[in-house]
């Protein structure tokens, strides 16, 4: 049977521990997830990846919002530098769905915390914050599964963008921390995923996991301190809200359908933030 059609009969893959069930079973007997076969939909989904194509996603979709940047800005692109490569201007990005203390509190344009993490605002910045999509989000999906995959994800572009968002509104700039007037980026999620995977480790006793997520974290952050222009409270909250929402997700705990639905509501939004973006965008910039 072709894996690109819906299975009736015999045996698939349980979608969240892969043992062997029955198409029509309704638990799975090993891991106890609900519906395993997910209507016989199961080898489909499984042919996407383990990640069922989120991360590709990701990468695509962020590509391609980054090309669509930089024809908004058409020959005005700014940056001559290695950092400032191919930098699409601040009018394309505000237009996409960019976050901040400026987007948030100056316009009302709150949903933005949603579609900042699909923007990059360099060549650099978006081939690095990609190279560690592709690292840590199959990784992720493997442990926690697809649908809490994406939920963590999720959560940690929220509550990243949140922090920084309040933090440049609110609280003086200090030396190495502050928040942004205006961010972008996939590097807050990147951090949920790492908090995620830090919580795995303390949760299920991996020493490896634990150990390799605590190395990637400080890399990181101590990379986001000696570099300028990096938005140092979305990574604080990023990593913050993915290891929170890890703990309440519970790792030992197989996935159950509802991670799938919330994933799907996750995606949702994401899509109507960053459509609701550029009407709200365009709107703004014809007044």
């Amino acid at each position: 049977m072709s894996p690109f059609r819906r299975q009736t009969s015999g045996a698939v893959v349980c979608r969240s521990c892969g043992s062997l069930v029955g198409v029509r079973d309704e638990v799975c007997y090993t891991c106890g997830a609900r519906n395993p076969a997910l209507w016989g939909y199961a080898p489909l989904l499984r042919s996407f990846g383990r990640d069922l194509g989120f991360v590709p996603l990701i990468v695509v979709g962020s590509v391609a919002l980054y090309v669509i940047s930089l024809l908004l800005t058409g020959p005005a692109l700014m940056g001559r530098g290695l950092f400032t490569l191919l930098s699409p201007s601040a009018e394309s990005l505000f237009v996409l769905g960019a976050s901040g203390a400026i987007p948030v509190y100056r316009f009302g344009r709150w949903w933005t915390v949603l579609s900042a993490g699909w923007l990059h605002a360099g060549l650099l910045h978006i081939l690095f914050n990609m190279m560690w999509v592709r690292q840590l989000g199959p990784a992720t999906a493997e442990l926690y599964g697809p649908g809490r995959l994406v939920v963590i994800y999720t959560v940690g572009a929220v509550s990243g963008f949140l922090l920084s968002t309040w933090a440049g509104y609110y609280l003086p700039a200090l030396p190495l921390l502050h928040g942004a007037q205006f961010t972008v980026g996939a590097s807050a999620p990147i951090f949920g995923l790492l908090g995620a995977l830090v919580h795995y480790g303390r949760r299920t006793g991996s020493q490896v996991v634990h150990g390799q997520a605590v190395t990637y974290a400080l890399m990181l952050f101590f990379f986001g301190l000696v570099m300028p222009g990096v938005d140092n409270y979305a990574h604080a909250g990023g990593f913050l809200g993915g290891y929170l929402v890890a703990r309440w997700l519970d790792p030992l705990k197989p996935e159950r359908l509802d991670h799938i639905v919330a994933a799907l509501v996750c995606l949702a939004a994401t899509a109507a933030a960053i459509a609701f973006s550029v009407v709200d965008g365009v709107r703004l910039f014809l007044r």
